[in-house]
C-alpha cells in the first residue's frame, strides 16, 4: 500500500503545482481587466467572464508595445518617457536598476547567464552550480588582479536568490550543460541530474 499511495503522490504532486502556477498566472493577468472601464469588460457583452483573457490581452499589449518601440517614432517616445522618469528622484532610481538588469539579461548580444559552471563554494572542497554574468567592472575590477569572471551562485530549490561572486577564471569550471538543464538540476535538489556530454575547453567558451 505504501508503493502505491507514494506511486500516486509522485504522479499528483507535478500535476497539482503545476496546475496551481498556471491558475496563479492567468489569475494574475486576468486582473488587468479590472483597469479597463466597466463597459469594456467581457461580461458587459457575453454574460459571465471568460478566464485567459487577461492573458490574451497582455500578450497583445507586449507584443504591440515591441512593434511600436521597434520604429523611430517609438524609439523617440521611449525616450521621452525615459526622461521623463529621470526626472523623478525614487522613480528613477528604481526605474534604471531594472532596466539595467532586464537589459543585461534578456538582450540577445548578453552573456549572463548563457553559461552554467562549477566553482567551489561557499568553502574549498565543496562544488556547486553558478552562472555566468559577465566580468568584474567599475572599482571593483581596478582591485582584482588577473583573469576575473562575475558570477551567479543560486539557491535550492528557489534559484531567484542567490550570491554574486567575482571568481578567478581558472576558479571556475566551464559545463556542457546548458541553462534549463543547470536550473532543473538545481530545483531539484541534485535529483534531476543532466545527460553527460563531453566538454569543450573553458577558456574558449568563456570568451564566446
Amino acid at each position: 500500500m505504501k508503493k502505491y499511495f507514494i506511486t500516486g503522490l509522485l504522479i499528483w504532486i507535478p500535476l497539482t503545482i503545476t496546475f496551481m502556477v498556471l491558475a496563479w498566472i492567468v489569475s494574475s493577468l486576468d486582473a488587468i481587466l479590472l483597469w479597463l472601464p466597466e463597459h469594456y469588460h467581457p461580461r458587459k457583452f457575453i454574460g459571465f467572464d471568460i478566464p485567459g483573457t487577461g492573458v490574451a490581452a497582455s500578450l497583445f499589449i507586449v507584443f504591440v508595445t515591441g512593434l511600436i518601440a521597434a520604429n523611430v517614432l517609438g524609439q523617440k517616445i521611449v525616450q521621452l518617457w525615459e526622461a521623463l522618469l529621470s526626472r523623478i528622484p525614487v522613480v528613477k532610481s528604481i526605474y534604471y536598476s531594472v532596466k539595467q538588469v532586464s537589459d543585461t539579461l534578456f538582450s540577445s548580444s548578453g552573456q549572463a547567464f548563457r553559461k552554467a559552471l562549477l566553482v567551489q563554494y561557499p568553502r574549498h572542497g565543496s562544488w556547486t552550480i553558478a552562472f555566468l554574468t559577465g566580468k568584474p567592472g567599475g572599482d571593483a575590477a581596478r582591485h582584482l588582479h588577473g583573469d576575473y569572471v562575475s558570477v551567479y551562485v543560486p539557491t535550492t530549490p528557489n534559484p531567484t536568490s542567490g550570491f554574486f561572486l567575482m571568481m578567478a577564471r581558472s576558479d571556475v569550471i566551464e559545463l556542457d550543460m546548458s541553462v534549463d538543464e543547470a536550473l532543473k538540476y538545481i530545483i531539484s535538489m541534485g535529483v534531476v541530474a543532466p545527460p553527460t556530454r563531453k566538454a569543450e575547453p573553458l577558456p574558449a567558451l568563456l570568451e564566446k
